[in-house]
């Protein structure tokens, strides 16, 4: 079975690798100490320091081998080529909410740099993937968890 892509921003690529040398280096050394302390205390049947520690260095792990699967599988999103025509990825997006009647900014993200602070939705969720390939002045139907939302796209950027 292919590997989904993943799309990135640049800046989102940096903050992946960042993570994964992070967790490679200085993370994998604290838990290597933290066991090795914890096998200090004698009896590890009954050792939750270490316990834990081995917990850690197991949750480390399956994350190091999640950011080498995406970052193997990254579809960088070109910046330059971003038009502002039609919503793509990496476009942000000013809307009004029709119901609300507030305006929301969103920029539109590959899933793995979802930040839902600063607005940034993923391409696959549902209004994100409504807004793909819409155009300035639509009115967009949004089928979310709770109900059908109109939003009116006011302005595409990048």
């Amino acid at each position: 079975m292919a590997e989904k892509e993943v799309l990135l921003t640049y800046e989102g690529l940096q903050k992946l690798e960042a993570e994964l040398e992070y967790l490679k280096t200085e993370k994998r050394r604290e838990i290597a100490e933290r066991i090795k302390v914890a096998t200090g205390f004698g009896d590890l049947s009954e050792n939750s320091e270490y316990d834990e520690a081995k917990n850690e260095q197991a949750q480390v792990e399956m994350r190091i081998i999640d950011l080498e699967n995406k970052l193997r599988n990254v579809k960088l999103i070109d910046e330059d080529e971003i038009e502002t025509k039609t919503v793509q990825v990496g476009n942000v997006v000013q809307v009004l909410d029709i119901e609300f009647d507030e305006k929301v900014e969103y920029k539109i993200v590959g899933s793995t740099e979802v930040d839902l602070a600063e607005n940034k939705i993923s391409n696959e969720s549902p209004i994100g993937s409504a807004l793909l390939g819409k155009k300035k002045n639509e009115v967009v139907d949004v089928e979310t968890p709770g109900g059908i939302v109109q939003l009116k796209i006011l302005k595409i950027t990048k």
